[in-house]
């Protein structure tokens, strides 16, 4: 039996609090790790539950998430679980500051750090603007349902409607405007969300659909090789015959067959930002708009700006994303990270 110790074990942490998620994730076919979009989320969550709800003693103060600053830091493993570390650092009358490090094995594989404001303590004179929503967007999403509802399965696939992960997807064709490229899609959350929550399962289910193609708007816009020339992702066991034949469909259709088309190496992203606009004007099991531009890639990265409008046109979230962005190389291959 041990002795006594002279030393006491320290007292729970009231600043800091851990959360543990068991359920495997969802791994993407063809990715390196876990859907980034699946820790974002998670993260988020675990962060809105260290937030006071309303009560007398803080004059019934509504927090919501305003902006959130991640950093991809390791690969996740999907058969792992992930324990989420919650730190409060700070709560002020306006605003509340968290962070999260999601660690697997002890090692830290994403930290993000989040900002929380105080619904109304703006008052009641504010500074509004927003970004249209692109004038055609609606026209076409509602084309595509209507062509989704007069077609089978396998037809829906092949007008652009995709729903074999989570989240429903319609991608539009690439835009050519002046000098710059960008892609669309209209996403939205299979099923319906529940109301119990509030906004909170909405923002979450947002901040999961939001790293959807994002870096790879670089890819597309390049008019890179993501999938079919990879003869190692050809052979991959985790990619089922029916996702890589959409995979290769996907990128024939966006190919221009007079250009040569050099092939990716190697695509994760390393950063992603997300600031929530209009927090109550967020419905994920809704269609949303999300459309991607990036202005710069070089030395191996790129970056990509994207704006979210609900389908009543209100600019509801902007985001930004960094990832690595590196090509096939001829030469022997040098270490990836």
């Amino acid at each position: 039996m041990p002795g006594p110790t002279l030393i006491r074990a320290p007292p729970p942490d009231p600043a800091k609090s851990i959360i543990e998620n068991n359920r495997e994730l969802w791994h993407p076919p063809g990715a390196r790790g876990v859907y980034g979009g699946a820790v974002i989320a998670q993260c988020l969550s675990a962060a809105q539950q260290s937030i006071p709800s309303p009560s007398t003693s803080n004059g019934h103060a509504v927090f919501l998430i305003h902006s959130m600053h991640c950093y991809f830091v390791l690969a996740g493993d999907a058969a792992i679980p992930i324990v989420y570390y919650v730190e409060r650092v700070r709560d002020g009358k306006s605003f509340i500051t968290r962070t999260v490090q999601a660690r697997q094995k002890g090692k830290c594989i994403f930290t993000t750090t989040l900002s929380f404001v105080r619904e109304g303590s703006a008052g009641k004179a504010t500074v509004n603007h927003g970004w249209a929503m692109p004038a055609d967007a609606i026209v076409k999403l509602n084309t595509a349902l209507k062509e989704q509802n007069a077609a089978s399965d396998t037809d829906a696939e092949a007008l652009g409607v995709q729903g074999s992960g989570p989240f429903e997807t319609i991608r539009l064709p690439i835009e050519n405007i002046i000098a710059t490229k960008k892609t669309r899609q209209w996403v939205k959350a299979r099923g319906r969300i529940s109301s119990a929550s509030g906004p909170q399962s909405h923002l979450s289910a947002l901040a999961y659909m939001s790293d959807s193609y994002f870096i790879g708007t670089v890819a597309r816009v390049h008019n890179l090789w993501r999938f079919s020339s990879s003869p190692s992702k050809r052979s991959n066991p985790k990619i089922k015959d029916h996702d890589m034949a959409r995979m290769e469909d996907e990128e024939n259709s966006e190919a221009d067959s007079q250009t040569p088309r050099a092939s990716i190496g190697i695509m994760v992203s390393l950063d992603h930002t997300i600031y929530f606009h209009r927090p109550r004007e967020i419905r994920a099991d809704d269609w949303l708009l999300a459309e991607n531009e990036s202005p710069w890639s070089g030395d191996g990265r790129g970056l990509v700006f994207q704006r979210i409008w609900n389908r009543e046109g209100v600019l509801v979230a902007s985001c930004v994303q960094e990832g690595l962005v590196r090509l096939a190389q001829d030469e022997p291959s040098k270490p990836k990270l």
